[in-house]
């Protein structure tokens, strides 16, 4: 199986400014994205960038860069515009991989990319896992979805979804919540290009601009989401200091 991985990494960020640039155990956050990619098997690995300082730096651990357009409104458009800049081909599977993730497992980041490869009928891929925490579930920055029996999305929601209707106790919300189909969403997507170039050329929709959540977009346009289960979520992301801290000390263990 032959893949590609993209890793979008804007310098400027509103909660943490300059974190693809921040130190962790004595490399830039972006050099650990890059190395989780290297380390899955992908055949290329990008790192797409809006910012000439990203730029050197990766070049400077050795990374492939392509400088793309700063106006881009999320990193799969930047992903996109990666993908005709090199000319893949429409069946080619491309994997985006936030820039601010250094400790996706190499494995997973390969899985989406298989997931995709041997499902001719899904246009994207992408991962969850098995939510057991109530306070989770009912947290809107946990990104909840919900699939069909043949592991199909049909939705994506910030809000705690599903919802159990009659529960042994109507006033406790947790309560609500049905352990055996609660999954969170994993940020990380496989496209086809063909796929991913069609989805960079639509609107965004009513139900994505509710939520804030661009896969809606997809689904809104009828595109199939492949969804894999994996009871190993990946740790957390870099979005604020203390998120930097806990990577730094996960990282300085290994």
């Amino acid at each position: 199986m032959k893949f590609k991985v993209v890793i979008p990494a804007r310098l400027g960020s509103t909660r943490l400014p300059r974190k693809v640039l921040r130190d962790i155990a004595g490399k830039p956050l972006v050099r650990h994205v890059w190395e989780a990619a290297r380390a899955s098997g992908a055949e290329q690995v990008v790192i797409a960038t809006d910012d000439e300082t990203v730029a050197k730096a990766a070049r400077d651990f050795g990374a492939e860069v392509r400088l793309t357009e700063a106006t881009h409104q999320s990193g799969t458009d930047r992903v996109n515009e990666v993908a005709r800049a090199e000319g893949w081909e429409r069946d080619c599977v491309v994997v985006n991989l936030q820039g601010d993730e250094p400790l996706m497992p190499p494995a997973l980041i390969r899985e989406a990319a298989r997931l995709l490869d041997e499902d001719s009928a899904a246009d994207i891929a992408t991962f969850c896992h098995p939510l057991h925490s109530a306070e989770d579930w009912l947290n809107p920055n946990v990104v909840k979805l919900v699939k069909d029996r043949r592991g199909y999305a049909l939705y994506f929601s910030r809000a705690p979804i599903p919802w159990k209707r009659d529960p042994a106790s109507a006033t406790d919300l947790a309560a609500h919540m049905p352990p055996e189909l609660a999954y969170r969403h994993i940020g990380l997507y496989a496209y086809r290009v063909g796929s991913l170039s069609q989805f960079s050329e639509l609107p965004p929709g009513d139900l994505e601009q509710c939520e804030a959540l661009e896969q809606l977009r997809a689904l809104s346009h009828g595109f199939r989401i492949r969804v894999g289960v994996t009871q190993n979520p990946p740790p957390r992301g870099v979005d604020t200091e203390e998120d930097l801290a806990a990577v730094a000390a996960i990282l300085s263990r290994r």
